[in-house]
């Protein structure tokens, strides 16, 4: 099977939505997590607790992520807030517009594999009513 000059099979079978997650996609500012905790609503898991406000014309989903000192070292905070990154960015086409999200580790977030933190994510996204 001959392919065109610059294509290769991924890229003719990649999904037409842009899984990229910008800086921009992310809450970056002290005071927008303020005001995700201000105004906005809670749901607890035992790995993690979300946090949501819905936001007047702000567009596309923006999420921020904290891994308190409580988790462990640096390394062992991180690695939960990459995965964190990384689930969200999966399931970002899967959020309504127009919130914002705050999700925080728990202790036991450390411990947990990829997928215990994925299906934590779903169920507390779904019971927050954020999921399309």
């Amino acid at each position: 099977m001959a392919l065109p000059i610059g294509s290769s099979i991924e890229n003719d079978m990649a999904p037409t939505g842009s899984f990229s997650f910008p800086k921009s996609r992310r809450l970056t500012k002290a005071s927008e997590y303020e005001r995700v905790k201000r105004d906005g609503f809670t749901r607890r898991g035992k790995l993690l607790m979300l946090n949501v406000v819905a936001v007047e014309n702000s567009g596309p989903c923006r999420a921020g992520f904290i891994a308190s000192r409580r988790i462990g070292g640096a390394v062992a905070r991180n690695r939960v807030r990459r995965r964190l990154r990384e689930i969200v960015r999966q399931h970002q086409h899967e959020l309504r517009e127009g919130f914002w999200i705050v999700l925080v580790a728990r202790r036991d977030a450390a411990d947990a594999n990829y997928r215990a933190l994925e299906h934590e994510w779903l169920r507390l996204a779904e019971r927050a009513s954020i999921l399309l």
